[in-house]
């Protein structure tokens, strides 16, 4: 007996249309990089493959995972890319913090080198207008004006320091030596003519070490002492004057004194 095939919207669709609907599906996803299972029971049945549990949807994409990888790429080189601008910042900053540490160092060993020029410098103009006493260690034996007949003026127009031949005689302060030779009852002597005006004068030596003409700083030796000249032993004969001729003597111990040398 032969039935007659149910036809209008309640007629379900054959085997062959829903395997022909599946393909063209997979054939769609496919074209666009897409390939899609989705597996029912009724399906996987007249396939002969074990059915999916209930509700699970397996989905694998070539191209899809391709998209994926290139993000994570793309995602990882931009992290590459931020991590080294910033690494790049940093080294620029320590090299500015390298520069600028370098720069204050330099400053600071300038700031040194010049105090300790100023220093030397100060301490030059100190020792240059310093005074010393003609003869380290020593002490008047004969005083300023002293008298007696061993002097042609009556007295003593100087001041005598003890001490035997030989010993070193140093110029009292800066100047130049405007008188080296035998200078009479002086014997051989130096006259000084210093850098305030004034002159200071050096008899009885036993040898001279400087020349006319010569500059002399405070403490320089210019000769020995000795007994040439008017004399009665040895020592040195000092002088201070106001000028260059004789008679213009001031007293010698002021003189120093006033310059600051001890005696």
């Amino acid at each position: 007996m032969a039935f007659a095939r149910p036809t209008g919207k309640h007629r379900a669709p054959s085997r062959m249309t829903r395997r022909g609907a599946s393909i063209a599906g997979v054939a769609a996803l496919a074209t666009t990089g897409v390939i899609g299972t989705l597996a029912s029971p009724s399906l996987a049945a007249e396939s002969g493959a074990a059915a999916p549990e209930s509700g699970t949807v397996t989905l694998e994409s070539t191209g899809l995972s391709t998209a994926v990888a290139a993000d994570s790429l793309a995602t990882e080189i931009a992290d590459q890319a931020a991590a080294q601008e910033q690494e790049a910042e940093e080294a620029v900053a320590r090299a500015k913090a390298a520069a600028e540490a370098e720069r204050k160092a330099e400053a600071r060993a300038k700031e040194a080198r010049e105090a300790r020029e100023r220093a030397a410098r100060e301490a030059e103009r100190k020792r240059l207008n310093a005074f010393v006493s003609p003869i380290s260690g020593s002490y008047v034996s004969t005083g300023y004006q002293a008298g007696g007949a061993v002097w042609s003026s009556g007295s003593h127009t100087g001041i005598d320091f003890h001490a035997a031949t030989g010993t070193p005689v140093h110029a009292v302060g800066a100047g130049t030596v405007v008188e080296a030779g035998w200078g009479g009852a002086y014997g051989n002597n130096i006259v000084i003519k210093m850098k305030d005006g004034s002159y200071t004068q050096y008899g009885h030596l036993s040898s001279l070490n400087v020349s006319v003409g010569e500059s002399v700083t405070p403490g320089r030796q210019i000769g020995l002492a000795g007994s040439t000249g008017n004399t009665t032993g040895p020592h040195l004969h000092f002088e201070a004057r106001s000028g260059a001729e004789y008679g213009s003597d001031i007293d010698p111990v002021s003189y120093l004194r006033s310059h600051g040398v001890n005696i």
